[in-house]
């Protein structure tokens, strides 16, 4: 890097600070204003980053901890659990996005070649900017940002067969594309091997001596992550899945968490250089004569994507919320939709026209889809009269029990706090009926011999064939003050009479409930620091008493 270079990229970072601070001034997501920073400093503006290839690089490194980090944290158990409806997403909603994009693009009066290409890259959304988002709205754990994740990682993978089928399609050569899609899958075992074994004989063994200094142990992280993602690049795959396996081979370590508190500040530095280099990228040639088609399009990405996951999620008996929650993380199309532009102009197969027709449709959809995740819950609320339609009344009616049993104590929510509870109130035989909106959670308790009700806590209906009237308690751990009113106001609804005890995690949301007439407030985060602070006082009072002569 020169002089030179050094002083545009400290112009671009006061610009990006400037902005960002305006941004959080106003309340705006700082993905979209620094995207605009991208646009503004990019080719169609002053043109400072056009020719400073170290954003780019930083951008890949900033992606690569980002799926590091999402790796990190998974857990297997989350593979089995949310691995069929995200594959089954992930899947269908490729497929019907592609095959309705298609007639759309012809409709519009595109050529066949040309439908193809806009159709695909309505297809898939960015793995980037959906979990950085989630992260941020620290979703990335609950029910939909799981799947989420999940049909994203799907779409990575299918992301490598399109581009062989299009790198293929249209040229007078002979390729094989049935050969290639074989030695991909062989790649991707093998990748998948390698990295197995690397979990199995040579982490286990190696992490306790690295740990051994903590500045190792994250220099070891970033190495680890960048390798396998580069090596993923090296088979034919993207860097995303590459970093996402590394992530997953440590997430079974004692280390994972202290790697991914020291990697989460460095991860949203990094990020401003792909989110600049994804600014700087977009193309305006044609805007003005394309707001017409681009605004079809984007209609489409921004109601028509949610709408596919909806039916299909809804289908497999997902509640409405949550199918709806994962559903707004596909409406945009990702960068890789401007990579396939790229690909298709320089193979003869699009102009310049579709490549500035994806690019207006990206910003729309990018920046539009931003705010409907960041609200997604007040959008949901406003909605959810409508949404109703996609909700399987058979989805649910399968996984009530014809005759609920007596239960001294009903409790919402399977999660953490909920599992903990139901789990301790059975060792001791206090007969508990659960309820939870995750069907395979549900599925599970109940091949544990806990009677577990598909429903959430805003299900009115639900309640009449629950034995409220045998309840002595009712526990909502669901961590949603909203869903914890609603619950409360439906059981006075229908003349309850037991005790009620509702779960808070803030301070605000507690002085919220306790002004109801709920007989208990249940705060996890307050209780759990009160429980370590009478330890730590405990503690300290015994050493006094043993130092004192």
């Amino acid at each position: 890097m020169t002089g030179q270079d050094l002083s545009l990229l400290a112009a671009i970072l006061a610009v990006a600070a400037l902005v960002g601070l305006v941004a959080t001034r106003l309340r705006q997501p700082l993905i979209v204003s620094f995207i605009g920073v991208g646009i503004l400093v990019g080719p169609v503006g002053t043109g400072w980053a056009t020719d400073i290839e170290e954003i780019e690089l930083l951008g890949h490194l900033g992606i690569t901890i980002l799926l590091f980090l999402v790796g990190l944290k998974l857990d297997l158990h989350l593979i089995r659990t949310t691995g069929p409806v995200a594959l089954a997403t992930g899947l269908g909603q490729v497929a019907f996005t592609a095959a309705i994009g298609y007639g759309i693009a012809l409709a519009l009066g595109m050529d066949h070649v040309t439908a193809i290409y806009v159709a695909v890259a309505l297809t898939f959304s960015s793995t980037i900017i959906i979990v950085k988002l989630l992260s941020d709205k620290r979703e990335i754990d609950e029910l939909h940002g799981r799947i989420a994740v999940g049909f994203l990682i799907v779409q990575d993978l299918v992301v490598v067969l399109v581009m062989i089928a299009l790198t293929a399609f249209g040229q007078e050569t002979s390729d094989n594309v049935a050969l290639d899609v074989v030695l991909v899958i062989g790649k991707g075992v093998a990748l998948l091997a390698g990295v197995a074994l690397t979990m199995r004989y040579v982490i286990p063994r190696l992490l306790p001596h690295v740990a051994r200094s903590q500045e190792l142990l994250v220099l070891f992280a970033i190495a680890w992550a960048v390798s396998i993602a580069a090596t993923s690049a090296w088979l034919g795959f993207s860097t995303e899945v590459g970093a996402f396996l590394a992530g997953m081979s440590l997430a079974s370590t004692p280390f994972r968490e202290a790697i991914g508190a020291r990697l989460v500040s460095l991860r949203d530095f990094l990020l401003l250089f792909f989110f600049l280099a994804l600014g700087a990228q977009l193309e305006f040639a044609d805007a003005s004569r394309q707001l017409g088609e681009a605004a079809v399009l984007s209609a489409f990405v921004l109601v028509g994507n949610p709408l596919i996951v909806l039916v299909i999620m809804g289908f497999m008996g997902y509640p409405v919320r949550v199918s709806f929650k994962a559903g707004l993380t596909v409406a945009q199309i990702s960068e890789f939709s401007l990579i396939l532009a790229a690909l298709g102009l320089s193979l003869g197969h699009i102009t310049s026209v579709t490549v500035s027709l994806i690019t207006v449709v990206g910003l729309i959809t990018i920046g539009a889809s931003t705010y409907m995740i960041l609200y997604s819950q007040p959008l949901f609320e406003k909605l959810q009269p409508v949404l109703g339609i996609f909700q399987r009344d058979s989805a649910r009616r399968h996984t009530v029990p014809d005759e609920t049993p007596d239960a001294d104590i009903l409790v919402y929510g399977l999660g953490r706090l909920g599992g903990q509870l139901v789990d301790r109130l059975t060792t001791t035989g206090t007969s508990v009926v659960a309820v939870d909106f995750d069907p395979d959670i549900v599925n599970a308790w109940n091949r544990r011999g806990v009677t577990a009700v598909f429903g959430s806590a805003e299900d009115i209906d639900l309640l009449e064939s629950l034995p409220l009237a045998q309840a002595r308690w009712v526990v909502c751990t669901v961590p949603s003050s909203d869903a914890n009113l609603t619950l409360l106001h439906a059981l006075r609804h229908h003349g309850y009479p037991g005790h009620v005890a509702l779960t808070a995690l803030s301070a605000r949301d507690a002085r919220r409930l306790e002004a109801t007439d709920a007989d208990v407030v249940i705060e996890p985060y307050a209780a759990a620091t009160a429980a370590v602070l009478d330890r730590i006082t405990d503690r300290l009072g015994a050493d006094d008493e043993r130092d004192t002569p």
